[in-house]
């Protein structure tokens, strides 16, 4: 991967980059939702960003990687054309 590809990359991702409380509120910690990320990372579809993050989780896994601080699944609501609002899942992910 070329340097100003890289440059790109890291700009976007500190773009969309959300802090949230650790869970005993000592510090802050970087999170990425999936959806944002989806489409810069080239996938067109969120069927198959699922499989993708669903590897990483796996592959958390065999190395006895928490998952948890790492991938938290969580719902959020968006307003449609017609002004409804409906339920979707994403992801919070960290590095």
């Amino acid at each position: 991967m070329d340097k100003l590809r890289i440059f790109q990359l890291k700009s976007f991702f500190d773009e969309i980059v959300h802090f949230i409380n650790s869970e005993d509120n000592s510090e802050q910690v970087e999170i990425w939702f999936a959806r944002e990320l989806q489409e810069k990372l080239g996938y067109a579809r969120w069927e198959d960003f699922i499989i993708a993050i669903q590897r990483a989780v796996d592959s958390c896994k065999t190395q006895n990687i928490n998952i948890d601080d790492h991938f938290r699944e969580v719902t959020k609501m968006v307003e449609l054309g017609s002004g409804a609002k409906r339920e979707i899942t994403d992801f919070m992910l960290t590095r």
